[in-house]
């Protein structure tokens, strides 16, 4: 099977996991490069010791190895701050990207809503560990309902953030709302993110708040139910916590949105948990693990798509 060659710049933890799961579930894409800053790096030891090729010294160190013309597909699991710099020169070498970082530099992909949407794209942004648990389920009422406010609440382990995400909490708030609204098609979004320090450490809890009209309990429901599986396709351990719950309100109870007046309708609530594989880092850190595993299923599609041009 015809395999694209690939690399990773980051060699911190949600890089290091996407390479162990890049490595433990081939499919159409090889990798052949990690990129790091620290020497010492625990990533880089151990890409050393499976055979990949790495270097210390960052996006210029990467378009020196030899192995680079090869090179397809780039995944970036830095910083917002860095990946600008490094998607200047990897678009400028004819790499495609995908951005794990909240730069927001390429559209926002979501696999389950509109992986397909951005092939053709030189970068593609997986939103934040937030946005690939929640707005799968801020799409699902959407696609029944016209959604008018959805409201997220990431909490996650305060062992499972590590400096880049620590450092990147604003961006992660308004890159998630905004791809609340753009893709999970809400009119207005709001994202919130919690570092629970809670021992021992618990797995990542995500809740989902949507005030819709023009569709019935049940559809939401169902459609509810049908994502969860979409996403449990390549993350297993992502599940609804409890039955999905909602409040009505009607034409003597309206509910008041700031900015958008009042509606009738239904408020929907959605509870979910998010359990890692457990590839490289604990199970409770799901969000970590939602991330990397939805990067390495948008990079296949990208590979796919490429290796067939290729062919063609």
């Amino acid at each position: 099977m015809a395999r694209l060659k690939a690399a990773i710049i980051g060699s911190g933890n949600i890089g290091t996991d996407l390479m162990i799961k890049m490595i433990r579930y081939p499919q159409n894409m090889e990798l052949v490069a990690v990129v790091g800053i620290d020497p010492a790096s625990e990533g880089l030891a151990m890409a050393r010791d499976r055979g990949i090729a790495t270097t210390h010294e960052g996006i210029e160190g990467l378009r020196k190895m030899p192995i680079y013309p090869e090179v397809g597909i780039v995944f970036d699991a830095t910083s917002a701050y860095a990946h600008r710099v490094h998607d200047a020169a990897l678009q400028a070498d004819g790499k495609q990207v995908v951005d794990l970082t909240p730069a927001a530099i390429g559209p926002f992909t979501v696999p389950p809503v509109n992986m397909e949407a951005h092939l053709d794209q030189g970068n593609v942004n997986m939103v934040t560990c937030g946005g690939q648990a929640t707005i799968p389920m801020v799409a699902a009422v959407s696609r029944v309902a016209t959604v008018h406010y959805a409201e997220i609440v990431a909490s996650v382990s305060s062992r499972s953030a590590g400096p880049g995400t620590r450092a990147n909490i604003d961006e992660f708030t308004r890159t998630t709302a905004r791809a609340i609204e753009d893709v999970g098609g809400a009119v207005r979004g709001k994202a919130i993110i919690i570092l629970n320090p809670a021992e021992p450490p618990m797995i990542m809890r995500d809740t989902v708040f949507t005030l819709s009209e023009g569709a019935d309990e049940d559809a939401i429901r169902a459609s509810v139910q049908k994502m969860v599986g979409e996403v449990q396709k390549y993350v297993p351990g992502y599940r609804l916590k409890q039955e999905v719950q909602f409040e009505r309100f009607g034409d003597n109870n309206r509910l008041k949105i700031p900015g958008r007046g009042e509606f009738s309708g239904i408020k929907t609530s959605i509870f979910l948990e998010v359990e890692g594989a457990g590839d490289y880092l604990p199970s409770y850190s799901g969000n970590l693990d939602i991330m990397t595993a939805a990067a390495k299923a948008t990079g296949e599609l990208l590979a796919q798509r490429r290796l067939a041009a290729m062919a063609a």
